[in-house]
């Protein structure tokens, strides 16, 4: 009889246990998937690019913070302050180098931030060798040069420093020399807004724009002549290519690159909107300021909402869009516009 309790017991305790299993099986289930809902909620507020801002309201602002003078040059420097702000301190921050969800799942903007930082790279390159300096054989600035270091700083790893440290410096550099451009009591800083740099920095924005309209437009696969040595009989390169091939970006990086197009523009608009005001009486004195603001017209649409959940893929005169080649188009009238205005800044 008393081996029969026992074994009820024991029967009675496996039971209970099991339930208990099961209930803590189901309170796991139950906050993971609560853990991915919110992830996910998250994730699709922090995927949303930011809207554009008013290179001349900001540059008011950041001269007023700072207490000095607008001068030729502030709205171009504030502006790139404002727009490495603007990546950094968006909804989620700086996401490239996160390595936790949902940051680390998310490519869209991460590809967005990668176009405004080539953007801001090459502006803070063309400022320290070409729109900062007099001549050649110039002094460059000392905080121009720590600023496009900084700038050039990337780490997608755990490890310190944090790539968002090493930017917050470069923007700090600017900060300073956007004080010193605007101060009346020292002359250590200087823009000089002529024709030639301002064209040096058009043909590094044409490359850009070149080389991100191909890459849209292999969306559907495209054959490609070798043009390499097109125009010089003389001409040689290194290793003997293909006189055509066959170009096209795979289907998984189809949203890398329209995402990468968009924060390209984005920064595009914002910059040409900034030499606009800063490079105005040059661009007047050519006749080229409608030539700019037409640049600035053919970019705009790149930022228009996209409805889509998807970046769609269809074939050029297909049933479905595709929005590659839509950003192409775009980009490619765009960059036809620079160059004309390049030809007008060298012989007009």
């Amino acid at each position: 009889m008393e081996s029969l309790d026992k074994l009820k017991t024991k029967f009675s305790d496996t039971i209970e246990t099991s339930s208990t299993t099961r209930n803590i099986g189901k309170g796991g289930g139950l906050l993971i998937a609560g853990l991915l809902a919110v992830t996910a909620i998250i994730g699709f507020i922090w995927d949303n690019e930011p809207e554009l801002f008013d290179p001349v309201a900001t540059t008011s602002e950041a001269v007023a913070d700072l207490g000095v003078r607008e001068v030729t040059g502030s709205t171009t420097i504030a502006t790139m302050i404002k727009m490495a702000d603007v990546m950094l301190e968006k909804p989620g921050g700086y996401l490239t180098n996160d390595i936790l969800p949902p940051g680390a799942w998310m490519d869209n903007v991460p590809n967005w931030e990668f176009g405004v930082l080539v953007q801001i790279r090459d502006m803070a390159r063309t400022l320290r060798n070409n729109m900062s300096r007099s001549q050649s054989q110039s002094t460059e600035d000392a905080g121009l040069v720590s600023a496009e270091n900084q700038f050039y700083f990337d780490n997608d790893t755990w490890l310190l420093p944090e790539t968002e440290s090493e930017y917050k410096k470069g923007i700090a550099a600017l900060r300073d020399y956007l004080s010193r451009l605007g101060r009346t009591d020292q002359q250590s800083a200087q823009f000089y807004a002529r024709a030639d740099n301002l064209k040096v920095w058009l043909t590094e924005v044409e490359t850009r724009l070149g080389s991100v309209s191909q890459r849209l437009s292999a969306s559907v696969g495209k054959r490609q002549l070798d043009t390499s040595l097109a125009g010089d009989t003389s001409a040689r390169q290194s290793t003997e290519t293909l006189p055509e091939s066959k170009v096209k970006t795979p289907w998984g990086e189809l949203d890398d690159v329209f995402y990468q197009a968009r924060g390209t523009t984005w920064a595009l608009i914002h910059l040409l909107r900034a030499v606009e005001v800063d490079f105005k009486d040059v661009l007047e004195k050519k006749n080229a300021l409608v030539s700019l603001q037409q640049i600035i017209r053919e970019l705009e649409p790149t930022q228009d909402a996209v409805w889509s959940p998807l970046i769609l893929n269809g074939s050029g005169l297909g049933v479905l869009a595709n929005h590659s080649l839509v950003m192409a188009s775009h980009i490619s009238r765009a960059n036809a516009a620079i160059s004309d205005l390049r030809r007008l800044l060298e012989d007009g």
